[in-house]
């Protein structure tokens, strides 16, 4: 640090007048300076320093000594900042801190404190990693303080990926920064969709274009072929004739989105454009502003750095790892059981008292399959004490080496042994009772590791392994856990501590190091296999007969979910066909790769083989290769060559699942966490989602390292967007603070003290020029303090509503949750964008309104306000019907419809949107198994959109009361809704009634297309840890609603059974709101 002094003493050839005069550098340096100190906060402050210390010393000094001056709280971290002086008459940033005063000798001695220009340089890597610690949170600074080998080889590898892409963008154009920064939401076709088209039968639309520099506006008509080009030329053509002053080159403008941060421009049609599509769906205008491209932050921030750009070096080529030890291929040892050493368990947290014995169950599993039978010890207990050692240790496993799969997990169990009894009647007439004993293991502690490393070496020697708790919610037949991490707890004090030896098979190889064969080893290995059973294979008599028959052999287990009921017979089958399965069935790899035998390495040499020459398949198909029943690499690396096509807005789509995955993967470096990396670097916005996706779970544990490495590797690797999620991580914490206010006191009080808070001018400087966490597309100017408030909800939610950046657009609201887990609301809202555009894609558009919700931190996130609805409640309220009787009354919602589009087309259009949105719903929630449904969280938009809200309770979760099912309906068809379907009557056989059922009935069966797509993502949400979705069991419910294995017509079938048993119970779902309407009224 520079060394601050107040002394007035003034170096002998250093006059008074020279303090603040441009000859302070003229003669000899001066050994001390006066520096005048302009901050950001309006304070002048006076610092003497030395001349040779550094402009990093001198800015660290001022914002210490500015923090402790009046207005010191609006001074921020050293890292936000930059110093500026004045050199050579101009305004100069010093942006190399290293250099000193007396290289810089910035004019008078003035300088100024000022926010950074310029977000993607820093001024030392010491500042940025101190600023992405501050980001990630203090769970990872713990976790990264005990680097392993594996993590410093994760850091090599992800650092050439993220140099490599920084030198890329070092050569991005304007526009090609543009596109990082606010990509294209494109369709992905060039022709208006059938769906719009039937709107616009001469494929004519209007837009309005507004004039940024003096907002006046033009509605012009343009075709589906037409691009933004076009349309920026007939608006300056139009502005001309206005006697507008213009630029006449259309290429200085861009076409913005009114509202948001997007962009219309390229060569593409408009109509290929979503948000166009999304407007005219909803039959409205779309709107878009006329901005003058030097104005773009990516304009003017690409020619700032193209000034100052410094050619990079290459990135260093990856250090190769030197074997010290010679190396063994596994597959070329002599035969011989895998074996390891069970040496004790220490730190065992059992009660005395009741166990009378501990014991540890070891397996050995590869995915969900176990590929031997498990072995299983048992310790006496040694007095009260809580470690174990075991005698006759050395475990051997009915595996060969040689055939362990490259992705093998040890599984183990530490269980205590309890002795029960209880009391039976005797039939003998001399004893009238006795007491049957029996014994009952417990779990208590699970753990996994891989037996091989992250360098592909069998693991050796000792290892302590440092287990989690059993917890009661892990759903399983099976007493292993092989779904779990492969980390260790990093609470070691706090757990049972298993003690282990690996061995390398004999003793002549002790010495050796033993490695799974490479891909090019397995392969040429699989190679030979393959000539060797060339001459072997037998002429099929009948290969067409032979090609049908295994069509119908897999038609019994394609789409249909039932590959775990697969019999021996039809696996020996199946995989014996494999070469034919490859040239004419592709696509059902998902039913070959369960027929393989991973505990055969003839079988796993074969498989590999194969997938070098499969052919890409569908997405849908890939996806399920991620779940964690399909560990091996080959495998996985397969899967994600296909995800490689993946469009942006599908990657954003399946991103919440894909994420999950990474929680399967054995290793830090992996295909899927590479690809994921790279799309998230190219793309800000996937990477905005992918950021919150990690960082939302850093409390947990076990997630924390892996987690933390890719925040720190994707953080690292765009500079660019550190300080904008810096900035909502900043939001996020002031409205923490006022959540905490929302708790405390009456509603009425509350409010006016959030109000105040959000006032205050410690707090609403953090509200600044900020991007909306739930859609950064919407940038926000300030909070509004006056139009927020505090919700009525048991958690006190706060209602924050914010100012749109651009000034013709309408405010930004959000609702605010501090306590309530919202990763099960995000994973049903997904799974209800995903059916839209399956139905889309079918050309069914349902008008689902599928809002915005982010979990951002354990119990904590935001969810989009859906502006101009009302709940059923409120309307019922607001109609004079809100009583215990009022959902029993039909004509509320019709009325309330009535009076927001009182010209009869306005009615009919809105009647239109309810029929689609509920058919929409209806289906939808009956496929999920959405429960606890109320009239406090259905709603209806004013234009007749039906929506849900709050989905606390899925799959078939329906709530209790008394041991009795609270809800007895598939779905929710209230009398109330059939009136607006049928415009005015309660005839169930009218025609708009038949087509609202026929509606319902083509949705279900579209969706029941894709069950194995729905039934994937969910099964790839199981590691999230949501309480209704912790095991396969779960999916149970999801099976019996799609009814996969019925054919189409008995499907169809089941659906009408059950949309008749809605209609016919729909009183039974009226009681049940008349209830809530009775307890809601009672609270109030």
């Amino acid at each position: 640090m520079c060394e601050i002094q107040y002394a007035s003493c003034q170096p002998p050839h250093v006059t008074a007048a020279m303090c603040f005069s441009i000859y302070l550098w003229k003669y000899d340096p001066p050994d001390i300076v006066d520096l005048t100190c302009l901050m950001p906060n309006g304070v002048v402050l006076q610092l003497r320093v030395k001349s040779t210390a550094t402009i990093r010393e001198v800015k660290a000094e001022m914002v210490a000594l500015g923090k402790v001056q009046p207005l010191g709280y609006l001074i921020k971290d050293a890292c936000d900042y930059q110093v500026n002086g004045i050199s050579h008459y101009t305004i100069e940033a010093y942006t190399d801190e290293t250099k000193r005063l007396i290289e810089v000798q910035p004019y008078f001695g003035l300088l100024n404190l000022g926010e950074r220009t310029d977000t993607t340089t820093f001024s030392s890597d010491y500042e940025l990693t101190k600023m992405i610690s501050d980001i990630i949170g203090k769970s990872f600074d713990h976790q990264n303080s005990h680097g392993t080998p594996e993590v410093e080889y994760f850091r090599s590898k992800v650092n050439v990926i993220c140099d490599g892409i920084k030198v890329e963008r070092t050569k991005y154009s304007w526009q090609q920064r543009l596109l990082y920064e606010h990509p294209l939401r494109l369709g992905n076709s060039t022709l208006m969709p059938e769906l719009i088209r039937q709107r616009h039968p001469t494929s004519a639309f209007l837009i309005t274009v507004k004039n940024e520099n003096d907002l006046s506006a033009f509605t012009l008509s343009v075709l589906e072929h037409d691009t933004p080009l076009s349309l920026i030329e007939s608006t300056l053509q139009k502005m001309y004739r206005s006697q507008i002053k213009i630029n006449d080159r259309a290429n200085d403008y861009i076409l913005k989105v009114s509202g948001r941060d997007e962009y219309l421009f390229g060569d593409h049609p408009l109509i290929q454009f979503l948000y166009i599509q999304e407007m005219l769906s909803d039959a409205a205008v779309p709107n878009v502003v006329l901005q003058p491209v030097m104005r773009l932050d990516a304009y003017i921030n690409h020619y700032n750095e193209q000034q100052n750009l410094s050619l990079k070096r290459p990135p260093k080529p990856e250090r190769q790892i030197v074997m010290e030890k010679s190396i063994a291929m596994l597959w070329d040892l002599q035969p011989k059981n895998f074996t390891l050493t069970l040496h004790g368990v220490t730190n065992v947290n059992f009660d005395p008292a009741r166990a009378f014995k501990v014991g540890v169950h070891v397996g050995l599993y590869h995915g969900d399959r176990k590929l031997c039978a498990q072995r299983s010890l048992d310790a006496s207990s040694s007095g009260n004490s809580l470690d174990f050692t075991f005698e006759d240790n050395d475990l051997a496993f009915d595996i060969q080496m040689h055939n362990l799969p490259r992705m093998t997990r040890l599984c183990i169990v530490v269980f205590e042994v309890t002795k029960m009894s209880r009391s039976k009647k005797s039939s003998n007439s001399n004893s009238s009772t006795f007491k049957d004993v029996y014994y009952n293991n417990n779990p208590l502690a699970w753990v996994n590791t891989t037996l091989f490393d992250y360098k592909n070496q069998l693991r050796n020697g000792r290892q302590t392994l440092y287990t989690w708790t059993y917890a009661d919610d892990i759903q399983s037949d099976d007493v292993f856990y092989p779904l779990g991490t492969v980390e260790s707890n990093p609470r070691k004090d706090e757990c049972a501590v298993v003690h282990l030896q690996f061995h390398q098979g004999s003793s002549d190889i002790e010495h050796t190091q033993v490695c799974y064969p490479s891909e090019d080893d397995v392969l040429q290995y699989a190679a030979d296999r393959a000539r060797a059973n060339r001459d072997k294979q037998q002429q099929m008599v009948d290969p067409e007969k032979q090609l049908r028959d295994l069509s119908i052999l897999l038609a019994n287990y394609s789409g249909k979910d039932k590959i775990y009921e697969m019999v021996d017979q039809d696996r020996n089958i199946i995989w014996e066909r494999k070469n034919e399965i490859l040239r004419e069935f592709p696509e059902e790899l998902s039913v070959l790769l369960h027929c393989v035998y991973w505990n055969e390495r003839d079988d796993v040499a074969d498989i590999w083989y194969l997938l070098k020459q499969w052919p890409l398949i569908a997405i849908e198909r890939s996806l399920e290769l991620l779940d964690y029943a399909y560990p091996d690499p080959a495998v996985r690396r397969f899967a994600i060559k296909c995800l490689h096509y993946l469009k942006d807005e599908d990657l954003l789509l399946y991103l919440l699942q894909l994420m999950q995955a990474i929680k399967h993967e054995s290793y830090l470096e992996n295909d899927l966490v590479i690809f994921l990396l790279e799309r998230s670097l190219r793309n800000q916005r996937i990477g905005h989602y992918f950021f919150w996706h990690l960082r939302s779970e850093m409390h947990t544990p076990c997630m924390q390292t892996r987690f933390g490495l890719l925040l720190e590797a994707y953080l690292k690797g765009c500079k660019q967007h550190v300080k904008p999620l810096r900035k909502q991580l900043e939001v996020l914490e002031k409205l923490k603070q006022g959540s905490v206010i929302a708790k405390k006191g009456s509603k009425e009080k509350v409010r006016n003290e959030l109000q105040k808070f959000l006032h205050n001018e410690h707090n609403n400087g953090a509200f600044q020029n900020i991007q909306n966490p739930l859609n950064p597309s919407f940038r926000c100017s300030r909070v509004t303090p006056d139009k927020c408030k505090v919700m009525d909800s048991k958690m006190r939610p706060l209602w924050v509503v914010f100012e749109n950046i651009d000034q013709t657009a309408s405010d930004v609201y959000i609702i605010f949750k501090n306590g309530d887990d919202l990763r099960q609301d995000m994973l049903t809202l997904q799974m209800l964008r995903v059916m839209d555009q399956l139905w889309k894609r079918e050309g069914m558009d349902l008008r689902m309104n599928i809002y915005n919700c982010i979990s951002m931190e354990q119990r904590l996130g935001m969810i989009e306000v859906v502006r101009h609805a009302e709940t059923i409640a409120n309307i019922q309220k607001e109609k004079g019907m809100f009583s215990a009787t009022s959902p029993f009354k039909k004509g509320s919602l019709y009325s309330w419809l009535k009076e927001h589009n009182k010209a009869p087309e306005k009615l009919n259009k809105a009647i239109k949107e309810f029929t689609l949105s509920c058919a929409g719903y209806c289906v939808a929630t009956y496929v999920l198994g959405v429960a606890d449904r109320h009239s406090d969280n259905i709603m209806v938009k004013r234009n007749g959109q039906l929506f849900h809200i709050d989905f606390g309770h899925i799959l078939g979760h329906f709530k209790e009361k008394f041991g009795v099912r609270r809800e007895r309906v598939p779905f929710v068809l209230t009398h109330d809704f059939v009136y607006v379907i049928n415009k005015g009557c309660i005839d169930r056989e009218a025609k708009e009634f038949c087509y609202f059922q026929l509606l319902c009935e083509r949705a279900f069966l579209i969706l029941r297309k894709h069950g194995c797509l729905i039934l994937s993502l969910f099964s790839m949400m199981i590691s999230t840890g949501l309480p209704e979705l912790s095991s396969e069991k779960d999916l149970n419910y999801l099976r019996e609603t799609l009814v996969l294995d019925y054919t189409e017509e008995n499907a169809r079938k089941h659906f009408q059974a059950k949309f008749s048993e809605a209609l016919a119970n729909s009183w039974k779902t009226s009681l049940n709101w008349a209830s809530h309407n009775f307890s809601k009224n009672n609270k109030q």
